[in-house]
């Protein structure tokens, strides 16, 4: 059975003369030490420093009668907890979860594990949750259904934020209210994060529960809303790749990691970001996808055909963006403002570095009349509804190859379709002339 008892010890004194009261949790064999919010001065113990001050002495006594009482109620449970554990259990029962505090703690591992695109997608919550409450502490008990309604309608309102920037100066801007979609994600979001809370503090399997709410079950997330159509036209990607922009600009960069996109099967920026020179052999880009690696069997591996017109733009950037940038999230915000130079350059109403991974998976279907399975595969998605099958099929890159030679087929079909048209409008310009 499991004891505790207070205690006081001489030799910690502390420089001010005064000594913290100490819970003892004594269980199997061992001791473990709760500190207490409590500290006495010499006159107020024993010689034997014991607490005789009647009031502090009434306050932990209640104090020890509460982890008793707990310990009861744990009943055979108590079997599966070590002394450390029954430390932190008692230690924490009652403490108020701080979830920006967990928030930093979750984001960190994520980075730690190399889940860079997650962190940073969870970090924009966190702050976000910083700016609705206007405080950096946040009880976990604040997240429930009536402020996740309130909190949605604030993400649609224009607000105001503060951000510190490269040189750790606070920035204030005003923001407009997102889109449904993106109210989407950062409820979908907020619901992993706190699901990550709920595995790291509870425990069912020994019947603890620190967090002992779930407002995601009145709230519901849903599915995402339908976008519109985010893909470009073959004649449009066409103008992205000849688009005259400044060497070294963040366009030049938007146009030819686009197109470097479009050319390797929509492959995402982050995985650019993280490809190294070792991982091209044979002609070959063999990666594993940063956003599913990490919740598939396969690592969610793919290997690319390296076409000729990727090579010189992997020779350029490849091994090289990371020196350059030095998150994934400043490579993205780059790509996003070099895109809308671009756009604006060629008069294309929008087109983002993602659209090239829309576009390339469009154009494989709508064009060139290839299977939603093979597309998938050559994106690298993850059929949910084909798992098991998937366990005796071993990978047949040819199929995303023969996508891929499609659509880059397709495209330099227009291209010479587009160069024609554009002689023949010379020619009758100059016998106009």
């Amino acid at each position: 059975m499991a004891t505790v008892s207070a205690k006081v010890y001489e030799h910690h004194k502390k420089s001010d003369g005064t000594y913290n009261v100490k819970i003892i949790v004594y269980h199997k064999g061992e001791r473990k030490y709760i500190d207490t919010t409590h500290f006495v001065v010499k006159r107020q113990l024993t010689k034997e420093f014991k607490i005789k001050d009647p009031f502090l002495a009434d306050i932990v006594e209640q104090q020890l009668r509460d982890y008793r009482r707990t310990i009861s109620n744990m009943e055979s449970k108590l079997d599966y907890f070590s002394a450390e554990a029954l430390r932190n259990y008692l230690r924490e029962k009652d403490k108020d979860i701080d979830f920006i505090k967990f928030c930093d703690t979750h984001i960190a591992r994520l980075k730690q594990e190399g889940r860079v695109k997650t962190a940073e997608n969870q970090n924009v919550v966190r702050n976000s949750l910083v700016d609705y409450f206007n405080r950096a502490s946040v009880s976990i008990n604040e997240i429930h259904y009536n402020m996740l309604m309130a909190y949605e309608r604030y993400l649609k309102t224009k607000r105001t934020l503060t951000r510190l920037n490269q040189f750790g100066q606070p920035v204030t801007t005003t923001v407009d209210g997102v889109k449904d979609a993106t109210v989407h994600n950062y409820m979908r979001d907020l619901r992993t994060l706190f699901n990550e809370a709920r595995r790291y503090y509870n425990n069912e399997d020994i019947g603890v529960y620190l967090i002992n709410h779930y407002p995601f079950k009145k709230y519901k997330v849903g599915s995402p809303p339908l976008t519109k159509k985010r893909n470009n036209s073959l004649e449009q990607v066409l103008a992205i790749r000849d688009c005259i922009v400044k060497p070294g600009s963040r366009a030049e960069l938007a146009t030819e990691l686009y197109m470097l996109s479009f050319y390797l099967c929509g492959i995402n920026a982050v995985d650019l970001y993280q490809l190294k020179p070792e991982d091209i052999r044979n002609d070959r880009i063999d990666y594993n996808r940063s956003k599913t690696k990490g919740k598939r069997k396969d690592h969610a591996f793919i290997s690319i055909k390296v076409v000729d017109e990727a090579k010189p733009l992997l020779q350029k950037y490849i091994g090289n963006l990371q020196s350059r940038y030095s998150t994934i999230g400043a490579l993205n915000k780059a790509l996003s403002k070099g895109m809308e130079q671009v756009c604006k350059l060629t008069d294309i109403p929008k087109a983002t570095f993602y659209w090239a991974r829309h576009t390339f998976a469009s154009t494989a279907r709508n064009e060139c009349r290839m299977s939603k399975d093979d597309i998938a595969l050559a994106l690298n998605h993850v059929d949910e509804g084909n798992r098991t099958t998937d366990i005796y099929i071993d990978k047949d890159w040819k199929i995303v190859d023969d996508v891929q030679r499609k659509v880059i087929a397709l495209f330099r079909k227009v291209e010479i379709k587009v160069m024609k048209k554009m002689q023949k409008e010379n020619q009758t310009a100059n016998v106009a002339a």
